[in-house]
């Protein structure tokens, strides 16, 4: 191989062996480059198709496209709820008239008492009637139309000013607008009944009320102890 034999010079055989040496250097170096290339194409477009997948955006859910979204779905509105309509008020009561009959309603009666009184004793009560009007007005005051009742702690009666010493009088008087008339009464201590026909005893100590009426008006309870 190194020491060619043949007709030619030797120049030649070796001009020969390289240019073949340089053919065969020019075909491994063009497939080398060939492969690179191809190794770096395939490289890039790979990543090409990963950023077109990355941008495009994923496909919908089969079940999105069955079932519409809640945003799409109209939901009935509820009728609007109206206030409740306020109760109607109470209606005022007439304006008493001028010199005309005191109505109950423009009256006030009020049971004043000792407050604390022994037991056996005779305090003295007193019925008090009141014109709360803005006007005069008559009243009938007889003392056949007043009465006044005791009552224990369970509503019992126990005494009543008309039981057993009812007393009769024409009293029609005309007040003025915040008047005040006072009626007083000795209570004896006793208890009574409507006909006055058992027994009287001492009422015994404790708590009790006492309420007053005049004809159809009634007092609130004033309370009474009786030691």
């Amino acid at each position: 191989m190194l020491h060619p034999v043949g007709p030619l010079p030797a120049a030649v055989y070796w001009r020969r062996r390289l240019l073949v040496l340089a053919l065969l250097l020019a075909l491994l170096g063009g497939g080398g480059w060939l492969g690179v290339a191809l190794l770096t194409g395939s490289d890039d477009e790979a990543a090409a198709a990963e950023a077109t997948a990355a941008s495009t955006p994923a496909g919908a859910p089969a079940l999105d496209r069955v079932v519409p979204s809640l945003a799409s779905v109209q939901t009935p509105t509820p009728p609007p709820t109206s206030a409740p309509a306020p109760a109607p008020a109470a209606p005022a009561p007439p304006e008493q008239e001028a010199g005309a009959v005191c109505r109950d309603d423009v009256l006030t009666l009020e049971v004043r008492t000792p407050g604390t009184v022994p037991a056996g004793s005779r305090p003295t009560l007193e019925l008090v009637v009141t014109n709360t009007a803005t006007v005069p007005c008559t009243r009938v005051l007889d003392k056949g139309l007043q009465e006044m009742v005791l009552l224990d702690a369970a509503g019992n009666r126990l005494w009543g000013s008309n039981d057993c010493f009812p007393e009769a009088s024409s009293d029609t008087r005309t007040l003025a607008p915040g008047e005040q008339v006072a009626f007083p009464l000795v209570w004896g201590g006793l208890t009574s009944e409507p006909t006055c026909t058992a027994e009287r005893v001492p009422v015994a100590p404790g708590q009790y009320v006492l309420r007053a009426r005049l004809d159809t008006k009634t007092s609130p309870d004033a309370p009474l102890q009786i030691t």
